[in-house]
């Protein structure tokens, strides 16, 4: 009898092993993914977009899941603020407006899919700088990820991707069919203490990266891709902003990689608000068509104290372009750039005072900007079609702009005029081929003339820490 209870004791041994082995599986794929990433700030709480009912197929409108997340966790933002996950998958959805103290957090294989259909995209009115849309009178749609009078938010990811799925857009900008002013993709509004890292975006639809109105801004490790024939699909535009920082981002760009604005003729003059205290770090671009650094054409509220440095540009246009013209009004001063390698460029310098493109009708032809002290120094370039042309206006003529320890090796069948220069006045020195007279060299021991700040910005003080992530599988 012993020997017949030890034998069903072995048998049930036996039946339970692969099911304790089951359970035991079972377990393993319940274990909790994690991982960290830098961010200025960290989130008590946290939340994945599968807990709002989103749907990663690429196909499945995500819209819902995205406003009913953020508008969940806005509840949080007093007690330790919040942090929302993107998970692998491609999670199409329309326009979404973000919340204050909050985090947005993209996985590697997540991709935000922005929608084709115009009518997931709402309208909202122009900007006030500009007086109107900048395709088309009236108003503009709203930006995929889009946040207006917010207090610290975080835009970030582990280079997950964001696409704009841009080119219904650009064929309707093409063909005219366009009746508001097409949407960007990020845009921050009227807001302070903002991070944007670690993103690549592709095929924005406009504009990539605007924070209009806004302070203290980091921009720091985004990659953009769009075809280099892409209408105005420039990278980083900060627009009427204080303390911004943009470092260690590539830039494939159908317009300008950076274009520092802030607001178009009268309607910019009116608001007021200028972009100042700029730093644009370790920037590399390609842009064919147009400036790795443009600095307007919309600057009638001002621009003063940018900074760039370490800057490698290839196959662009111009290496850094000012732009302005009669009616623009504002300034654009104080401009420091160093360090800045360039190939395969049809101008290293450009300076525009006849820029056209005016909002209306109404603006005061008896506003003219102010270009003063803009400062270039120790660049190189190669391939390069002509050196400079620095065109200022003949009544309100562009001034202190000093270019030292710059070389530029010229293209096999370069311009037979190196530097176009009128209505400008400055100073050189050691700067080959040699510049127009306007720009007289003050000889080899002054190659340092031309200055840089060594002073930091506020927006330097921002510093990251490590934060983190735990989800279930």
């Amino acid at each position: 009898m012993d020997d017949i209870l030890v034998l069903l004791l072995l048998a049930l041994v036996m039946v339970a092993l692969p099911s304790l082995n089951m359970v035991e599986s079972r377990k393993a794929h319940h274990v909790l993914e994690h991982f960290e990433y830098s961010a200025v700030n960290c989130r008590a709480y946290s939340a994945s977009l599968t807990d709002f009912g989103g749907v990663g197929d690429g196909t499945t409108l995500n819209t819902k899941a995205f406003q009913s997340a953020i508008d969940h966790m806005a509840q949080f933002s007093s007690t330790g603020g919040s942090q929302l996950y993107v998970p692998p998958g491609r999670w199409l959805t329309g326009s979404f407006n973000l919340t204050n103290h909050f985090t947005l957090f993209l996985h590697k294989d997540a991709v935000i899919l922005a929608s084709q259909d115009e009518s997931d995209w709402p309208l909202i009115d122009p900007l006030p700088s500009y007086g109107r849309g900048r395709d088309a009178q009236g108003g503009r749609y709203s930006s995929l990820i889009f946040g207006t009078n917010l207090t610290d938010v975080i835009i970030t990811g582990d280079n997950g991707t964001i696409d704009g799925q841009g080119d219904v857009w650009w064929q309707k900008f093409h063909k005219g069919e366009l009746t508001y002013t097409r949407p960007y993709l990020i845009e921050i509004m009227y807001s302070e203490n903002i991070q944007i890292s670690h993103l690549t975006l592709v095929n924005s639809p406009s504009w990539n990266v605007h924070p209009v109105y806004s302070s203290n801004v980091v921009v720091q490790g985004i990659t953009i891709l769009a075809p280099v024939k892409s209408p105005n699909t420039d990278g980083i535009n900060p627009d009427s902003c204080t303390n911004i920082r943009i470092e260690d981002c590539y830039i494939v760009s159908g317009d300008d990689c950076v274009a520092v604005k802030s607001g178009w003729d009268e309607y910019g003059i009116a608001y007021g608000m200028p972009t100042k205290q700029l730093a644009i770090r370790r920037l590399t671009c390609i842009s064919p068509t147009s400036a790795v650094i443009a600095l307007g054409s919309e600057m009638s509220g001002g621009i003063e104290d940018v900074r760039a440095e370490d800057i490698v540009a290839i196959n662009s246009e111009s290496g850094v372009r000012i732009k302005t013209g009669v009616g623009r009004g504002g300034y654009v001063k104080d401009i420091y750039v160093r360090r800045m390698s360039m190939s395969t460029m049809r101008w290293a310098f450009w300076m525009t005072g006849n820029y056209g493109s005016h909002a209306d009708n109404n603006y005061d032809p008896n506003a003219l900007p102010l270009i003063q002290n803009i400062n270039y120094r120790d660049m190189v370039a190669q391939n390069v079609t002509m050196a400079a042309r620095l065109e200022g206006i003949s009544n309100a003529p562009f001034t202190e702009i000093c270019i030292s320890n710059v070389t530029i090796q010229l293209a096999k069948k370069p311009n037979k005029v190196q530097w176009n220069c009128t209505n400008v006045a400055g100073i050189s020195s050691g700067v080959t081929p040699e510049p127009c007279t306007l720009l007289p060299d003050q000889g080899p021991d002054k190659v340092g003339v031309c200055t840089f700040p060594e002073d930091g910005l506020p927006i330097d003080d921002v510093k990251f820490q490590t934060c983190s992530y735990t989800s279930h599988l």
